[in-house]
């Protein structure tokens, strides 16, 4: 868990507006649900292993022979938790306020998380998530406006040239079982499979038999990796999904796949570059997708900066209903650091420094004259080392400074970059 510092704290928040703004663009609505949610729903078998991670409350007036009575069973320990992702709470608040919401609702989140992460470069016990979701479609319109919204926002940010991975959960259910694969042991090759890009395929092969996996579906599984690729010149569409495939894929997946990337090319038209990459290996770990499933590439980085999927099942588990849901779900810690502060040079912020000898309500009045046109102003009693304020000063984001003498007017003040 970090403090933040005032110009991290403006860096972070002008790159929150942009999203906030861009999503909205994209007519999502922004909701707020509590930091804590009852201990049944965060350890309901739904959250994966995050929910090894979460933080548990203690229950209120627990005495010493109620937590000894307690010490095998969490349960018994703990009512509440902090939120470890935003989709389990955005699911319950859905169950809460079905009749109040419209028949397709589109969500927009940003706020904490809390996760008892071993803490190491890139991953903290708090951090920010930035998700939109769909509630109520089933169609892959619902796919495609999360993906061109969420293309939208990070090229808003300057990060262009992002890409999509994406897969369905259900081809790859579809291609373990025409392997071999029983479905006892599909979490664990899926486990497994997730290391691709890690460890390789021999890799791969060689801790699927390690595992103990049915042999001849790894055998059918090493004679796929190694099949000698086709040529294939389409970025993205039908042949190019098949192609990758195994004979016989479930045409009803590949149909919204293809629909998916028809619907992203035909909103981005002005790219040339179709910004899909189906990747029939991707698995993302969370337990609740059935379906679609995609994560957020940028060529500057090897690793991902956001991910998302369908999870149909999971606002039924507190419902009593099945609707649709599919969410993605920007990774704001990393994305901040890659995108650059140009936008401060379009910030009018203003340093005021005036002596000691100047009167308050001439100060004052300065700096409301200034405020009321739109700066961001700070004023600053001279003192005897001025280069250290000014360098302070810039460090916390002012662009300029001017130096006020008593009786000095607006139009009068001098204004001299800080930089």
């Amino acid at each position: 868990m970090r403090d933040f510092l005032p110009a991290e704290k403006a860096r972070r928040e002008r790159v929150l507006s942009v999203i906030r703004q861009r999503y909205r663009a994209h007519g999502f609505d922004e909701i707020e649900t509590p930091v804590m949610e009852e201990y049944s729903r965060l350890h309901a078998g739904i959250g994966g292993d995050n929910e090894k991670l979460a933080y548990n409350v203690l229950k209120r007036g627990l005495d010493a022979d109620a937590i000894r009575a307690a010490a095998d069973d969490p349960s018994g320990l703990a009512d509440l938790g902090l939120r470890y992702d935003l989709t389990v709470p955005l699911a319950r608040f859905y169950a809460s306020h079905r009749a109040e919401l419209p028949a397709v609702f589109r969500a927009i989140q940003v706020a904490p998380v809390w996760r008892a992460e071993r803490p190491q470069k890139g991953r903290y016990r708090q951090f920010m998530q930035a998700d939109i979701d769909i509630m109520g479609d089933a169609s892959p319109r619902a796919e495609a406006e999360l993906i061109v919204a969420t293309l939208d926002a990070v090229d808003a940010l300057g990060l262009e040239g992002a890409t999509v991975r994406i897969n369905d959960r259900r081809a790859l259910d579809w291609m373990l079982d025409s392997f071999g694969f029983t479905s006892d042991e599909r979490p664990g090759v899926l486990i497994t499979i997730d290391k691709l890009d890690k460890i390789g395929p021999d890799g791969v092969i060689r801790e699927l038999r390690e595992r103990g996996a049915t042999p001849a579906a790894v055998d059918e599984f090493y004679g796929f990796l190694h099949r000698p690729p086709l040529p294939e010149y389409d970025p993205y569409g039908e042949r190019p999904i098949r192609s990758v495939l195994p004979d016989g894929a479930p045409d009803d997946v590949v149909a919204d796949l293809v629909a998916i990337g028809d619907a992203v090319s035909a909103a981005r038209s002005d790219d040339a570059r179709i910004p899909l990459v189906f990747d029939p290996f991707l698995v993302r770990g969370m337990g609740y997708y059935t379906g679609t499933i995609f994560e957020l590439a940028h060529p500057s980085v090897e690793y991902s900066l956001g991910g998302g999927g369908r999870y149909d099942g999971m606002i039924g588990r507190f419902l009593g209903q099945d609707v649709p849901a599919v969410g993605f779900s920007l990774g704001f810690e990393r994305i901040v650091d890659l995108v650059t502060d140009s936008d401060r040079a379009t910030e009018r912020s203003i340093v005021l420094v005036h002596d000691r000898d100047v009167p308050l309500d001439e100060l004052i009045a300065l700096k409301a004259s200034l405020t009321g046109g739109g700066a961001r102003v700070r004023l600053e009693q001279r003192p005897k080392n001025l280069k250290a304020l000014l360098e302070r000063a810039a460090s916390d984001g002012y662009m300029s400074f001017a130096t006020v003498a008593p009786g000095a007017a607006v139009d009068a003040l001098e204004f001299k970059p800080l930089a």
